[in-house]
């Protein structure tokens, strides 16, 4: 469907370029700064058509106004319950997104909690996540709640396990480390771990990431595990009974005594 390329960002963002077959007409995602995308642009001889945009916040967004005045016709869609400057096509749980030069449309999945009108882009075996899920790990709960982004999570967790998944931050380093403190017995992490290090090392990014993965190593999706309750209750101090309580655990945990 896409040929997706990662455009760095910042110090660990990732903006996605999206091109389908040799069209010069290509999207991107949350372009929180405009320089490197003109730049990537520019280089490829690309038209930008569209700007998607999964939540509010400045590192997504900042980039808008500067890429619509090189390119007044991209259409530029985001989530219709957040005041996003620029947004021409705010969308809502439902709805779906035709990219130029593509055979099938993204579909729009609401996924509060991170913040409280963030949306997800699903389609053909992807999902541009942005801030809910990371690899290893998931987004700090800002103006959404937590049994909204345990919800969202679970959400996400439910999708085909070959689901590709597009975050919108290089934080897989960090993720782990706190994922191996939550089950340090856990082999998988313990691989993980090492397969991104030698990543990294290489300059590559991490991400995406297989949905298969993130639900053997990922401890948010794992809030029904064994081994990540006996240490979420261990932390808490006290029993946790149901997801949420499990989830806002595990959130306070690593903000309070991790990151």
């Amino acid at each position: 469907m896409f040929d997706i390329t990662p455009i760095p960002a910042f110090a660990d963002n990732y903006i996605w370029l999206l091109k389908s077959g040799q069209s010069p007409q290509v999207a991107v995602v949350d372009p929180g700064d405009a320089a490197p995308v003109l730049e990537r642009l520019q280089s490829e001889s690309l038209s930008l058509d569209a700007i998607l945009i999964t939540h509010h916040h400045h590192d997504h967004t900042g980039g808008i106004g500067r890429l619509k005045a090189a390119f007044p016709h991209a259409r530029v869609y985001g989530p219709a319950g957040e005041t996003i400057p620029g947004v021409t096509d705010p969308l809502a749980e439902g709805d779906e997104v035709q990219l130029p030069g593509c055979s099938e449309p993204l579909r729009v999945f609401e996924i509060p909690g991170h913040t409280a009108g963030h949306i997800a882009y699903a389609g053909d075996g992807l999902l541009f996540c942005g801030d809910t899920l990371f690899a290893g790990g998931c987004g700090r709960v800002f103006d959404g709640t937590m049994a909204q982004m345990a919800a969202s999570l679970q959400r996400i967790a439910q999708l085909p396990q070959e689901t590709l998944l597009y975050c919108a931050h290089e934080y897989t380093e960090d993720n782990l480390g706190f994922a191996y403190l939550v089950e340090p017995e856990n082999q998988a992490i313990e691989e993980r771990q090492q397969a991104t290090r030698v990543m990294r090392s290489h300059g590559r990014p991490s991400v995406p990431s297989l949905l298969s993965l993130e639900l053997e190593t990922n401890p948010f999706l794992r809030t029904q595990n064994p081994t990540v309750i006996v240490a979420a209750e261990a932390w808490a101090q006290k029993p946790l009974n149901g997801n949420v309580e499990l989830f806002s655990a595990l959130r306070s945990w690593k903000d309070r005594d991790y990151d």
